[in-house]
């Protein structure tokens, strides 16, 4: 059986990708600081699968405390979550983004050359495309960011890149992932931010169970159908399996891979917010607001390349994504705290 840690493996996508790969067998080790986690979400993992989870709960920046994972497991692969990932708040706080997400990742490479771990898929984001010449968009796309976040990915794929150049065994999945939305279809594990949200469909959830007043769209004058931003929302439960399908591939020693995982479909704010309010059941109220420097018109994946090298394709439609992240905030209106 492969041993898989998985770094920052109790966030939202990190939940979600633990319980799937115990469902395909495989056992985990996790390693989580909980700054934007919550112990609560591996518990219910474990109750999900009905096996065990070894949680450090350690901080990759500290490379020894991070060794205690790499001496005591004999570690087959890993799984980068680890990480701070708000863009509002990078920008705010740009050497907090840049020391907490570069120096983990070196801490990493260090640690898995010193105990000759060499899988890594790493937990990218399609932020490093900045503004596309065109949509849908391909792995092969120059890339460009406007913000310290996408700059931190961008700054670790050329690591990664770097990297494998001089240490050929080595096999790394640079997985840029769309915009996860959705929760289990339990209700037991879902998105869990701390504070007012920073991304849509919870902010939206938070509207319609009445923690917070209204939603904002910022912009409806952009070039597109209905004049809001188009994206490509993916449910949180096919990332995950997006990841074990990259596992697959690392393990056949692939040496460096780069995929996007996404739907190949966009859709507008105001789209997602009419599914929204029919898994509500309800209108969600709604106002618009200036756009938000940084925005795009149009952001949606081509998923071609992932679907052809490592059978990965998403299956949750948009209908799907509303009703489990409805489900998931209904059953928990505050979030793991409640």
């Amino acid at each position: 059986m492969k041993k898989i840690l998985v770094t920052g493996g109790a966030g939202y996508i990190g939940t979600h990708t633990v319980l799937r790969l115990l469902e395909k067998g495989y056992e985990v080790v996790v390693v989580d600081n909980y700054s934007n986690s919550n112990p609560e979400g591996l518990r219910r993992v474990e109750k999900l699968s009905g096996k065990k989870v070894k949680v450090y709960p350690n901080d990759c920046c500290d490379i020894e405390a991070f060794e205690e994972v790499f001496k005591e497991n004999q570690i087959d692969a890993v799984i980068h979550f680890a990480g701070l990932k708000a863009v509002g708040e990078s920008v705010s706080i740009p050497l907090k983004y840049y020391q907490n997400n570069l120096i983990s990742t070196l801490n990493l490479l260090e640690l898995m050359k010193r105990y000759e771990v060499h899988n890594l898929a790493f937990s990218s984001s399609a932020t490093v495309y900045g503004e596309p010449k065109s949509v849908p968009i391909y792995e092969d796309f120059d890339l460009h960011v406007s913000n310290p976040y996408g700059r931190t990915k961008l700054m670790i794929e050329e690591i990664l890149r770097d990297f494998c150049k001089v240490n050929p065994e080595y096999n790394v999945a640079l997985l840029r992932y769309f915009n996860p939305i959705g929760a289990h279809p339990s209700g037991l594990i879902g998105e869990n931010p701390n504070g007012i949200p920073n991304n849509l469909v919870p902010y939206i959830t938070q509207v319609a169970v009445g923690k917070l007043k209204e939603l904002g769209i910022f912009g409806n004058d952009y070039e597109t159908e209905d004049g809001t931003c188009i994206r490509d929302y993916i449910h949180v439960c096919d990332l995950a399996e997006g990841h074990v399908c990259a596992l697959d591939k690392l393990f056949s020693k692939c040496g460096l891979v780069t995929y996007n995982l996404g739907t190949g479909n966009g859709y507008s704010v105001l789209e997602v917010l009419k599914a929204m309010e029919k898994a509500v059941g309800r209108a969600i109220p709604y106002r618009f607001k200036p756009r938000r420097e940084g925005d795009i018109p149009a952001c949606y994946a081509s998923p071609e390349k992932a679907y052809k090298e490592i059978g990965f394709k998403a299956k949750y439609s948009i209908e799907e994504m509303a009703r489990d992240s409805w489900n998931w905030q209904k059953k928990n209106p505050n979030g793991y705290e409640g």
